[in-house]
C-alpha cells in the first residue's frame, strides 16, 4: 500500500466529496482486503490565487474510472471532465506530504480520519523515515504511532525504527506529533556520535532535546550491552551534551556500587579541548610515577596543541609539547618539544645518577597543489644523545642510536630546465655523540638542453641537432663537532665549504642495429676553501705544517663513448607448469680517457728522520674542505661489465585464461664491472664489483654485493703489484661481502571486506620506527607512546598471521704480517611476527638477534585480546637495556579512552 496525503486539523471537505471519497475508499478495503489506490491522487491541495483560502483540488483518474469506463461505444472523442471544489487551508496544514507504504494491508477510517497501515510499513515525511509492523496515522491529531511486533511469550521481535536527519531510534512504540515534532517512545535504543543510548521512556520535546527516564548509555553497540553507565535521569541536546543525574557503571547487567552525582559528556563533533587523564606505573629505578596527565587545546580551525607532564617519586619528570597544523590543499605538520629528567635512585643511594635530555620532532610538507613546481618540506629529530635510551616502556625507540634531520626547499621553473634544491641536513649518533649539520647544502641544475635543434622539427634531425650541453652545480657548507665539547668557537674552527661545477655534453647517435652508441665529454671543477703544505724541520726532527685559506680550485676533464645492447634467449618447455625460462644478457662496454690535471696540487715531502718520501694532497692534508680535488694518475682505458635478468613464464593450476599466466623473476640482476687502465704504471686492472639481486616468488629480497681484489700480498700483508692466482690467492682476494634478506609472510584476510581496516603492528621491513608517512617519522615518539598505550588497535585480528625476518650480514678480510688475516664479521637479524589464534586472540613478538655474538639482545611480547567493545594487551619485554611489563584493559572507544584499568612496571639497566 503506498501513498502520499497532507493531513490538517481544521481542513473541511464538502458531503458529496467525502461521501464519494468514502465509498470508494471502504469498497476497495473491505471488499478486496487491500487498496491499490496512492493518497497523493486523492486530496493534492493545488492554491490557485494568492492571498485567499480557496483552491482546486483535482479528483483522481482511479476514482473515476468506473464513469470513463460507462461512455458509449464509439465516443473515443468523448473526454473526462474535470469537477472542483473549494476548502479552507488550516494554518496547522503540514506544509509537505506524508508519504507510506505497507506491505500487508491499509485500513482507512474516513470518519475518525485514521489509516492504520499492517505488515512492514514505511512512512516519510520530509526527513523523517519510519519502518515499522504496524502503523496508525491521526488526521485530527497530526499523531503517528508506530509499535512493534511481538511474539507469543511477549517478546520484541522487530522494533519501531525511525530516523530524523542524522538521528535514529530504535524503539517498542513510537508517538510522534508531525506538526510539533514531539514524540514519546519506550524501551529506545538510539546513538550519538560514539555513544548508545538505552531509555525505558523517552520524551522528545523539540526537534533536538530528549529527556530519558531510566537510561543506560554505554559504547557497545549490541541490544545487551557488555557494559553501560546507569542512570535514572537523562537530558540529550543532539550533536551537543549529555547531562545525567546520579550514576553508576555496570557490566553485564551486574551493578558496580561507584557512584557519582552528575555526569557530563560533550556530543558535539570535532576537535574538543580537555584534560586529558593520565595513568599510573611503576619503575624499578625512578619509583611511582604518574604518566600522561595533560591538556589538549583547539586554538583554531588550523591549530592544535597538547601538553603533558609526568612525574615520578625519586624526583625524575618529563614534559611533552605537541602542536599539530592544517590547512587543506596548502600545508600540515606537527611540532614536539619534550624535556626528560631522569632521577635513578634516590640522592645518597651509590647508584643514584640524574641526566637532563630533551628532544626535539618537527615535521612539515607542504601541497603540491599550492604553488606548483614548488615544494618545502622538513622531517626533523634531534636532541640529547641519552634521550632515546631514557625514555622508558619504548623497547625500539631504546635501540635508536642515530638521530637524522632533513629540511628541504625545491624550485622547479614548470616549462624551463632549471631546478633549485636547498636542505639543511643533521646527523647524530647517540653512541659516539658525534654530530654532523651540512648546512646549507644547495644544488642547481639545467636538465640537458640542445643549442642546435630546431624549434619546428620537420624530417629525420641533423646528428648536431642531438648534441646537449647540461650544468650540475653544488655547494655545501659542514660542521661536525661532540656534544660534550660544544661552544660557538669550536663550531666555527670546524666549519668546512665547497663546491662543485659540472657540465656534461652528450651526444644521442642514431643505433646500429642492436647496438647503441653514446660519446660524452664532462668537465668538473671543485672549489676548496683551504691548503696545507708539510715540510721537514731538520733542526726539531718534526713535520712542520704552513696552512692557508683561500678559494682555491681543482679541475677534471674526461672523455668517453659507451657502447650497450642486449641479447635475448627463450626456452620453452612442453607439458609442464613451466612454461618458459627467458634470459637477457646486457654487457656494457665503454672507452674513456682522463687526462692528470692534479698534478699541481700533489706534493713530495720528507715524513721522518729516514728520509722517506711521502706524496700528499694539499687540499687534504689541510682537513677543512669539503672535497680533496681529484686523484693523481691518469686514466686511459676500458670499462666492462655483464648484467644477467632471469625470468620464467608459470602457468597457474586454478585459474584459466590470460589469468593462467603469470610471469616470475627469479634473478633481477646478476653480473660484475671493473675497469682496465692502460695509462698505469702499475696495477691496471682495477677491483671486480659483483652483485647480486633477486626477488624470489615475490616473498625473498635478496641483495649481495662483493668486492674481488685481483692482486696478492706481500708478507707484511701489503698489496702488492702481482695478480692474485701468480701468488696464490685463487682468482682474486675478496676484501668485503655483505648480504641483506628481508622477507615477509602475511596470509589472507578472514574476511575480505575488513580487509585493511586495521593497522598492522609493523609497516616497514627494514626498521621498524620508521613510518611510509614523514608526518608519522617526525612525531614518533608521540605514536610510538600511543601505540603501547593502546595497543590493539595497531593489532589486525583479520589476518590469521603475519611473519617478518629482517638479516644483514657484513663481512670485511684484511691482512696482516705473515699473511694472517683479520676477519670481521657483523651480522644481526630482526624478527616480528603476529599470530592471530582465534578471530578475538593475537599474539606478537619483536627481537633482536645478534648472530656475531650469538645472543638475544632484545625481545618484547604482546598478547591482545578483542573484547568487541573493549580491548585487552598485555606486553613483556624480558630482556635489553630497559624491561617492562604491562597490562591494560580499556574500551576501544575514544569517549572512553580515559577509563582505563593499566598496570606497568620498568627495570632499567644502566
Amino acid at each position: 500500500m503506498k501513498g502520499s496525503h497532507k493531513f490538517s486539523l481544521k481542513k473541511r471537505y464538502p458531503v458529496p466529496a467525502l461521501f464519494a471519497l468514502f465509498c470508494v475508499l471502504t469498497w476497495g478495503v473491505r471488499a478486496n482486503g487491500i487498496s491499490t489506490h496512492h493518497l497523493n491522487s486523492i486530496l493534492t491541495a493545488d492554491t490557485t490565487k494568492p492571498g485567499t483560502d480557496t483552491g482546486r483540488v483535482r479528483r483522481p483518474d482511479s476514482i473515476f474510472r468506473a464513469a470513463a469506463d460507462t461512455s458509449k461505444p464509439g465516443d473515443s472523442a468523448r473526454t473526462a471532465r474535470t469537477d472542483t471544489f473549494s476548502y479552507k487551508l488550516s494554518k496547522d496544514t503540514l506544509d509537505a506530504p506524508v508519504t507510506y507504504e505497507a506491505e500487508d494491508s491499509a485500513v482507512i477510517m474516513v470518519p475518525e480520519k485514521k489509516i492504520v497501515l499492517y505488515g512492514k510499513t514505511h512512512t516519510t515525511y520530509k526527513d523523517v523515515v519510519l519502518d515499522a509492523p504496524r502503523v496508525e496515522l491521526d488526521q485530527k491529531t497530526n499523531i503517528l504511532v508506530a509499535t512493534g511486533e511481538k511474539d507469543s511469550l511477549g517478546q520484541t521481535v522487530t522494533r519501531a525504527r525511525m530516523t530524523e536527519g542524522e538521528n535514529k531510534f530504535q524503539s517498542d512504540t513510537i508517538k510522534y506529533n508531525f506538526k510539533s515534532q514531539k514524540g514519546l517512545l519506550t524501551n529506545t535504543i538510539t546513538q550519538q556520535n560514539e555513544m548508545f543510548i538505552h531509555a525505558d521512556v523517552s520524551k522528545k520535546v523539540n526537534a533536538s532535546t530528549v529527556f530519558i527516564k531510566g537510561g543506560r548509555f554505554t559504547t557497545c553497540d549490541l541490544d545487551e550491552p557488555h557494559f553501560a553507565f546507569r542512570a535514572n535521569k537523562l537530558k540529550i541536546i543532539n550533536n551537543k551534551v549529555a547531562v545525567s543525574g546520579p550514576m553508576h557503571p555496570e557490566f553485564e547487567g551486574v551493578p558496580v556500587p561507584i557512584y557519582l552525582p552528575f555526569g557530563y559528556y560533550p556530543m558535539s563533533r570535532g576537535r574538543h579541548s580537555g584534560i586529558l587523564a593520565p595513568q599510573f606505573v611503576a619503575t624499578e629505578n625512578q619509583g611511582i610515577g604518574l604518566e600522561g596527565l595533560g591538556y589538549y587545546r583547539v586554538i583554531n580551525d588550523y591549530w592544535d596543541a597538547t601538553l603533558r607532564g609526568s612525574i615520578y617519586s625519586y624526583g625524575g619528570w618529563r614534559a611533552d609539547l605537541t602542536t599539530g597544523y592544517r590547512k587543506r590543499y596548502r600545508y600540515d605538520g606537527n611540532f614536539n618539544l619534550s624535556f626528560l629528567t631522569a632521577k635513578q635512585n634516590f640522592k645518597g643511594d651509590p647508584d643514584y645518577s640524574s641526566s637532563k635530555t630533551f628532544n626535539i620532532t618537527w615535521g612539515h610538507r607542504t601541497d603540491q597543489r599550492a604553488r606548483p613546481g614548488v615544494t618545502f618540506s622538513a622531517n626533523v629529530n634531534a636532541g640529547s644523545v641519552k634521550y632515546n635510551s631514557l625514555v622508558p616502556g619504548n623497547l625500539q625507540r631504546n635501540l635508536t642510536n642515530q638521530l637524522q634531520s632533513s629540511i628541504s626547499y625545491t624550485k622547479n621553473w614548470i616549462g624551463k630546465p632549471y631546478m633549485l634544491t636547498m636542505s639543511a641536513n643533521h646527523n647524530q649518533n647517540s653512541a659516539t655523540g658525534l654530530i654532523n649539520l651540512t648546512l646549507p647544502d644547495a644544488n642547481f641544475n639545467v636538465n640537458t638542453i640542445y643549442p642546435f635543434q630546431r624549434k619546428d622539427l620537420i624530417g629525420t634531425p641533423k646528428w648536431y641537432e642531438k648534441l646537449g650541453v647540461g650544468y650540475n652545480g653544488s655547494f655545501s657548507n659542514r660542521i661536525a663537532f661532540y656534544d660534550s665539547a660544544f661552544s660557538l668557537k669550536k663550531v666555527t674552527d670546524t666549519m668546512t665549504w665547497g663546491a662543485t661545477h659540472s657540465v656534461p655534453l652528450t651526444l644521442s647517435l642514431p643505433s646500429l642495429g642492436p647496438v647503441l652508441v653514446s660519446p660524452g665529454i664532462s668537465f668538473q671543477q671543485q672549489w676548496l676553501m683551504a691548503r696545507r703544505f708539510l715540510t721537514w724541520n731538520d733542526a726539531k726532527k718534526q713535520i712542520d705544517t704552513v696552512s692557508q685559506k683561500g678559494i682555491y680550485t681543482a679541475s677534471s676533464l674526461a672523455f668517453s663513448l659507451g657502447v650497450n645492447t642486449s641479447v635475448f634467449g627463450t626456452y620453452q618447455f612442453r607439458r609442464s607448469r613451466l612454461m618458459a625460462l627467458r634470459h637477457t644478457i646486457r654487457p656494457q662496454f665503454s672507452f674513456s680517457y682522463t687526462p692528470n690535471l692534479a698534478r699541481g696540487y700533489y706534493r713530495n715531502y720528507q715524513s721522518d728522520s729516514l728520509g722517506t718520501i711521502t706524496n700528499y694532497n694539499i687540499y687534504q692534508a689541510a682537513g677543512q674542505n669539503v672535497n680533496f680535488g681529484f686523484s693523481n694518475s691518469e686514466f686511459g682505458g676500458i670499462g666492462f661489465g655483464i648484467e644477467n635478468v632471469l625470468e620464467a613464464k608459470l602457468r597457474s593450476r586454478k585459474d584459466t585464461g590470460e589469468n593462467a599466466i603469470r610471469k616470475i623473476h627469479l634473478i633481477d640482476g646478476l653480473g660484475f664491472s671493473s675497469s682496465y687502465n692502460f695509462l698505469a704504471d702499475r696495477k691496471k686492472l682495477g677491483n671486480v664489483e659483483m652483485h647480486l639481486r633477486s626477488t624470489l616468488f615475490d616473498k625473498v629480497n635478496l641483495n649481495v654485493q662483493g668486492n674481488l681484489n685481483p692482486y696478492g700480498v706481500d708478507q707484511n700483508g701489503l698489496e702488492s703489484d702481482e695478480y692474485a692466482w701468480k701468488s696464490g690467492f685463487g682468482f682474486g682476494r675478496v676484501t668485503n661481502l655483505s648480504v641483506s634478506l628481508s622477507t615477509q609472510f602475511r596470509s589472507k584476510p578472514r574476511d575480505p571486506s575488513k580487509a585493511n581496516t586495521a593497522t598492522p603492528i609493523n609497516n616497514n621491513n627494514n626498521n621498524p620506527t620508521q613510518y611510509a608517512d614523514p608526518m608519522l617519522a617526525g612525531d614518533q615518539s608521540r605514536l610510538m607512546d600511543y601505540m603501547r598505550r593502546n595497543p590493539t588497535e595497531f593489532v589486525d585480528f583479520n589476518i590469521p598471521y603475519d611473519l617478518g625476518l629482517d638479516f644483514a650480514l657484513n663481512i670485511s678480510r684484511n691482512y696482516l704480517r705473515d699473511y694472517k688475516v683479520q676477519k670481521t664479521v657483523n651480522a644481526g637479524m630482526n624478527f616480528r611476527s603476529s599470530f592471530s589464534l582465534t578471530p578475538k586472540w593475537n599474539f606478537s613478538t619483536y627481537g633482536f638477534y645478534d648472530v656475531s655474538t650469538m645472543k638475544l639482545t632484545a625481545l618484547s611480547l604482546a598478547i591482545n585480546r578483542d573484547l568487541h567493545c573493549w580491548q585487552m594487551s598485555i606486553g613483556l619485554s624480558p630482556l635489553g637495556t630497559q624491561r617492562y611489563f604491562s597490562i591494560s584493559i580499556s574500551p576501544k572507544s575514544g569517549l572512553l579512552q580515559n577509563l582505563k584499568i593499566n598496570r606497568t612496571r620498568y627495570f632499567t639497566d644502566f
